[in-house]
Parts: structure tokens; sequence; C-alpha cells
């Protein structure tokens, strides 16, 4: 399994997104747009190969990017 790092911002909004909160939330949480995060949400979606945001959390998860 390849290493993948993500960006501060991206793991901010992994972070969020693992606590349950919709991207509008994240967005005000970090004070940038929705559209920002999902943006965010759909590049790390590409490279973990995944379909979904909470897939994207348990591929994380499994991969140990997110404790």
């Amino acid at each position: 399994m390849e290493k993948v790092v993500f960006s501060q911002r991206e793991a901010e909004v992994l972070r969020w997104l693992h606590e349950g909160k919709s991207s509008w939330e994240i967005g005000v949480i970090l004070g940038i747009s929705e559209r920002t995060v999902k943006f965010h949400v759909a590049n790390m979606c590409r490279r973990l190969n995944v379909c979904n945001r909470m897939h994207l959390v348990s591929k994380a998860m499994h991969m140990k990017i997110l404790h």
C-alpha cells in the first residue's frame, strides 16, 4: 500500500468528516466555502480510490492516516 500524504487543510477536513460534520459545517468551522470543502473531499477520494465520504474516512483509518 502506497504512502499517501494529505495537506494540512485536507487533514483538517478529514478530521471533521470523521466527527460527522457536513461540508457546510466544516466550511464554517474552517472559514472556507462549502465548495472548497467538497473540492478537498473529492481530491482525497480520488487519491485513496474511494467513492464517498464514509469510505474515505474508513480507508484513512485503515491506512492509519486518521487516528
